[in-house]
């Protein structure tokens, strides 16, 4: 019987995979309700105006529907104003719709597939350091046998073959120059502020600066908590004055109508990371405006909002070099394309000896979860 050898690949044409009507709808809700800082209503009104005009729904399944299914889900719940649960106010009257815990885990967990599910996977596991020797985590290179390396380094393939090759088969010995080592790293903690400016440039322009720059935070804070439980992140928002938030309130998160003041917010992080024990810490700092104030002694706030003054800066300059005798690296991701603004970031980054990014909202994400990476490779040590 003649066989069918050919062998090949068939192609078809691309089938998207099915999506119920909830899942099409709870995809863009989940994009609403990040720009919306959380705000049920706004963002219910916004998907009903894309519905609207692209016909997301149809009349099996309407927008109520949707709405319903949220709160079986436990992603939304109703506010009333006595601070009851969910169910009915007085009257029947139904409560504010808000999101749950659940939601905002959601939300995170989106941002994180955002971001970093672009990015190009470097192997798995905690971050690694750049010394080698007897750690927890392989590299893939082989070195010689030393004395006091343990039996469980031995690479048993490699040190085989080196015994055949030195001794023969015929004739087989092992001996302590045939054998082989892996190199491992060392894990090691990192801790990492992330300061976010919240001046009022952050939505001027008709640009919207400070979602970007949420999702980047909610991100990374998923990212830490469930790839690298060790190290830690604490977030902090920069106006007039510098103020740390909880992981909970990113959703939330808006602009006021601030000036920069960026010293308090430096202050802020090199506090927060003189509390840690690890020795390996790191600030990033996303900001799209020139430093505009300062808190006086006396509580009383100087500002300038005229080009740079030299006050504001020098005081900038010198948390920098302060920072730098911490060993704190600062990274500054700049959104403003300012060529003034771009030279006292180059200034500020020489006086620290850290680096600078300068972008704008594009891509922003991906090149801090790229220098995340980078930084906790090159900066740890065993």
């Amino acid at each position: 019987m003649a066989m069918n050898l050919r062998k090949g690949f068939r192609f078809t044409t691309y089938d998207a995979p099915e999506q119920s009507p909830f899942d099409k709808l709870f995809e863009i809700f989940q994009e609403l309700i990040t720009h919306t800082s959380g705000d049920v209503d706004e963002a219910l009104d916004w998907l009903r105006e894309l519905d609207k005009e692209y016909g997301l729904t149809d009349e099996n399944y309407t927008i109520d529907d949707f709405i319903e299914d949220l709160k079986a889900k436990g992603f939304l719940r109703e506010e009333f104003e006595d601070g009851g649960g969910d169910g009915e106010g007085e009257e029947g009257t139904p409560g504010n719709l808000a999101i749950t815990a659940k939601m905002e885990r959601i939300i995170r967990q989106h941002a994180l597939d955002q971001i970093f599910g672009k990015l190009k996977r470097k192997g798995s596991g905690n971050h690694r350091t750049n010394k080698a020797g007897q750690g927890d985590e392989h590299t893939g290179d082989f070195r010689e046998y030393r004395y006091g390396d343990g039996l469980e380094h031995i690479s048993m393939t490699e040190s085989l073959k080196n015994a055949q090759i030195n001794n023969g088969v015929g004739d087989f010995s092992l001996t302590e120059d045939d054998l082989v080592v892996e190199d491992t790293h060392f894990k090691a903690q990192m801790s990492t502020v992330l300061m976010i400016d919240i001046s009022h440039s952050m939505i001027l322009y008709g640009e919207d600066r400070i979602t970007p720059a949420k999702k980047v935070a909610m991100a990374l804070a998923e990212l830490i908590t469930t790839r690298y439980p060790k190290d830690t992140l604490d977030i902090l928002v920069f106006g007039n004055d510098a103020w740390p938030i909880s992981i909970k309130e990113l959703p939330y998160l808006k602009v006021g109508p601030y000036h920069t003041n960026t010293v308090a917010g430096l202050q802020l992080a090199m506090d927060i990371l003189r509390r840690k024990r690890n020795t390996n810490k790191q600030i990033f700092m996303i900001t799209d405006g020139k430093p505009s104030c300062l808190r006086l002694p006396d509580g009383t706030y100087y500002k300038n909002s005229v080009g740079l003054d030299d006050h504001i800066v020098e005081k900038c300059y010198n948390m920098a070099s302060h920072a730098r005798k911490l060993h704190i690296p600062i990274t500054t991701f700049m959104i403003a394309q300012d060529p003034y603004l771009k030279q006292f970031i180059r200034h500020f980054t020489e006086a620290n000896k850290g680096k600078a990014f300068f972008t704008g909202l594009t891509g922003l994400g991906e090149m801090i979860f790229e220098d995340y990476e980078a930084n906790r490779r090159k900066r740890l040590k065993g």
